[in-house]
């Protein structure tokens, strides 16, 4: 059975589901599921990577590229 025929067949089977808790119970473990999923793609910078940001902060600083974090809130709201 390949991948897509299994998600439907899991679709079919949970809008079976008649209890609450059950419904929780998974939903508790998708959430698991996927900060495990995004939490193994995470990968922490290398020293050099991580100094060369540092060293293109302070330049982009130096430079006035810098945006004030209200600005950048009122920015982020939009997005959605």
């Amino acid at each position: 059975m390949d991948l897509q025929t299994r998600k439907l067949e899991l679709i079919r089977e949970f809008l079976k589901i008649q209890s609450e808790d059950v419904i929780s119970r998974l939903e508790k473990i998708l959430v698991k599921e996927n900060l495990r999923s995004s939490q193994e793609k995470f990968k922490p910078f290398e020293i050099d990577e991580f100094n060369s940001r540092i060293d293109q902060s302070m330049e982009d600083s130096k430079n006035g590229r810098l945006i004030e974090s209200k600005e950048f809130k009122s920015k982020i709201e939009k997005w959605s």
